[in-house]
């Protein structure tokens, strides 16, 4: 075997190689039972094997879709001060005419405030006075922002309904489109989705005891929970822990403002202390591996080992993971904290980001409050300094801050953010606990599971069916070439599937659809490509010159119908959403992965028979 032959032919087998690897995960989990899926979610490793696998989307497995749209009536009609029947009418009156004429509000609102004598800083003092251009401009501002502080609720709350691959996106620039796929319980979800964010600021225990008895607590009762008892030479061991790695001074100047504080590390599998064993603890925050964190929220929500943690305190677990060691392995927060907050977020008028801090160049929020917050949180503020108060919304902490000093106007600058983008999600999280916009219901359709199931079983069927036809058709009209082209659609159809399980794909309806097309140009090609080698063995060519001038002459033609396709598919993905989303991604790689299967792997597969022998006759 030449040495060209011999390259071709190793790539070959690492692309199959690949592919393999890449859907190993998913053939797993869609073989697997659920006693096997059950014992992997208590492992915590389960998480890792939904990173890499193909979800089945809204239509496949049941679930909910939901279209959220801001009442913008009664957004605005809560901003007027001293109003009266005029400016009601004229909202309304704007509003049915927006909705009739499928315009959009604001440029409908400011025409016909126009056509009237109305000014509109006497309604809306809140936005100063100003000509009504102005007022009309700070109107839609806050009428978006209230949508991205919906927004912002509703992906925080997701996790509570245990969906895998939630869909969140904006509509249109007042609606919110929710897909919550495997939902079972639809009114706790439509409840949890309308309801009001709580937005809490709870101060962190400091007392490095109190989080170490905690965690004593906590070893005795889930040793107690899985039969073990712990004794009590062997929980003391738990505070007993060792200071050999270190955070990242960047880490370490956030959570405590002490450089070169360190890491006590607890140990790794003492069934004696299942809880500890699990955890890192350091600057008096438990730092839990990204990896074990599902496993343990499952644990601490049993009510025997939530006692295990006083009345006057609770736990809650960090938004976002971090890299506290530099070795880049990610650990979630979960702080001890108060049981009861110290303010809530009713108080909160205004949070904006900016540059500001002492240098003039860092990203910062900056936060006001109504003067009850503002009184409130002079005396937090007077009695904590040095102390840790985290900022909670819905029951997860968004940022633990350090209180420098007493803040007697309630104007307050919060630091330490890595970038803008942070420092607006933060300001997007505070404003979401003033009064959030009003948010209405326009849409609502529930896939229930065995509409899901049914349409699993039809979409395989197709598929399958399909597949077969195509590889019957082509093993009796072309014989043993047809075979080779069989075995290029089965590797077709495997290099798609591990492209979309490395993309942490959602496969839907339309997705099926677009595998089904995939299969029939993919068959295309080497139709084209067969009857370009059958023309030339009509004109008395050698095998082996046939071959190779069946695919040099079809090469054009193909490249030409897929790039066409390819380009298709594109435009579809960059103009389209939701299911004609899916559906262009399975064409595009689709039909690039048949490209490579047709020029390129059948190529080989003819090359190796033609390689050692003078073929006289060819089957096809």
């Amino acid at each position: 075997m030449s040495g060209p032959l011999r390259m071709r032919v190793f790539l070959v087998v690492l692309l199959v190689g690949a592919a393999a690897y890449m859907l190993r995960d998913t053939i797993s989990y869609y073989t697997m039972d659920e006693t096997q899926k059950e014992a992997l979610i208590e492992s915590g490793e389960m998480d890792d094997i939904r990173k890499n696998i193909i979800h089945q989307g809204l239509d496949l497995q049941g679930g909910m879709h939901v279209v959220l749209e801001v009442d913008l009536e009664e957004l605005i009609k809560t901003r007027v001060e001293d109003g009266d029947a005029e400016i009601d009418a004229l909202i309304s009156n704007s509003l049915e005419e927006a909705q009739t004429n499928e315009t959009e509000f604001f440029p409908t609102f400011a025409k016909n405030v126009d056509a009237t004598n109305i000014r509109l800083a006497r309604y809306f003092p809140v936005y100063e006075k100003g000509p009504n251009s102005d007022v009309m401009d700070a109107l839609e501002a806050d009428a978006k922002d209230a949508v991205d502080r919906a927004e912002e609720i509703i992906r925080n709350r997701v996790d509570q309904f245990g969906v895998s691959e939630p869909t969140i996106q904006r509509k249109g620039a007042w609606r919110i489109v929710v897909e919550l796929a495997g939902i079972t319980n639809q009114a706790q979800a439509r409840e949890l989705i309308q309801a009001t964010a709580l937005l809490e600021f709870v101060l962190v225990q400091e007392d490095p005891q109190l989080l170490d008895e905690v965690i004593r607590n906590i070893d005795k009762s889930w040793a107690a929970d899985m039969g073990e008892e712990v004794s009590d030479e062997t929980a003391d061991e738990v505070v007993e822990a060792d200071t050999t790695a270190e955070i990242a001074p960047s880490l370490a100047d956030i959570l405590s403002g002490e450089e070169g504080d360190s890491l006590s590390i607890t140990g790794t599998g003492d069934v004696g202390r299942p809880f500890s064993s699990l955890i890192n603890v350091g600057s008096n925050t438990i730092w839990v591996p990204e990896e074990n964190v599902r496993s343990i929220k499952r644990k601490l929500e049993k009510p025997s080992i939530a006692a295990a943690v006083s009345s006057d305190s609770k736990l809650a677990w960090g938004v976002s993971p971090r890299d506290i060691t530099g070795d880049g392995r990610m650990h979630r927060a979960l702080y001890l904290m108060k049981g009861t907050a110290e303010l809530t977020g009713d108080v909160v008028t205004d949070a904006r980001e900016s540059l500001g801090g002492f240098s003039g160049a860092e990203f910062v929020v900056h936060l006001s409050m109504n003067d009850e917050g503002s009184r409130e949180w002079t005396k937090i503020t007077a009695g904590n300094v040095g102390k840790r108060i985290a900022i909670v919304m819905d029951g997860n902490v968004h940022m633990a801050g350090v209180i420098r000093d007493k803040i007697a106007d309630g104007r307050t600058q919060i630091e330490g953010m890595n970038d803008l983008q942070d420092a607006k999600k933060l300001a997007v999280v505070l404003r979401a606990g003033a009064l959030p916009a009003p948010m209405v219901i326009e849409e609502e359709r529930t896939i229930g599971a065995s509409l899901g199931a049914d349409s699993v079983a039809a979409g395989t069927q197709a598929t399958v069916f399909g597949f077969i036809l195509v590889i019957i058709f082509m093993a009796i009209y072309y014989r043993g070439a047809g075979l080779i082209a069989d075995l290029a659609l089965f590797l077709n159809l495997g290099f798609t599937l591990a492209v979309l399980s490395t993309l942490n794909a959602t496969l839907t309806l339309p997705g099926i659809a677009g595998l089904i097309l995939t299969v029939g140009m993919a068959v295309d090609a080497n139709v084209l490509i067969f009857e370009r080698i059958r023309e030339e063995l009509r004109n008395a060519k050698t095998v082996k010159k046939s071959i190779d001038d069946g695919f040099n002459r079809a090469l054009t033609t193909i490249v030409d119908a897929n790039l066409t396709t390819i380009l298709a598919a594109g435009v579809l993905w960059q103009f389209g959403s939701g299911t004609v989303k899916g559906f262009a991604t399975t064409l595009f790689w689709g039909i690039l992965s048949s490209m490579i299967t047709a020029i390129f792997i059948t190529r080989t597969i003819f090359m190796v028979m033609t390689e050692r022998k003078t073929m006289t006759k060819l089957s096809i």
